[in-house]
């Protein structure tokens, strides 16, 4: 199977997970875009750079999430949402994608 690129995935996770919970007003629909995303990503982690990158990279995405929330309380929302995408995002692509 070909290599699909995960940044991008992770990315989308992040920032469509909060983007659905705040258009809709249903956070449970943002989770649900998050972990598929993360799913996603994880299943190609798996595949192609194994079991401990995967963990890694899975503790990185989360982490993200989790770090947003008190990090918008100082910068904003959006900003936080942002900054913690590239941040994981960029290391997801100079760990698994390049």
């Amino acid at each position: 199977m070909a290599k699909m690129l995960t940044s991008p995935l992770v990315a989308a996770g992040l920032i469509g997970g909060y983007g659905l919970a705040r258009a809709t007003g249903v956070r449970p629909l943002g989770g649900a875009a998050l972990a598929a995303a993360g799913v996603l990503a994880g299943r190609e982690w798996l595949e192609h750079k194994g079991a401990g990158t995967t963990a890694g990279l899975s503790a990185l995405y989360v982490s993200a999430f989790g770090l947003s929330h008190p990090l918008a309380k100082k910068i904003g929302a959006w900003p936080s949402v942002l900054a913690v995408t590239a941040l994981a995002a960029g290391a997801t692509y100079v760990i698994a994608d390049r």
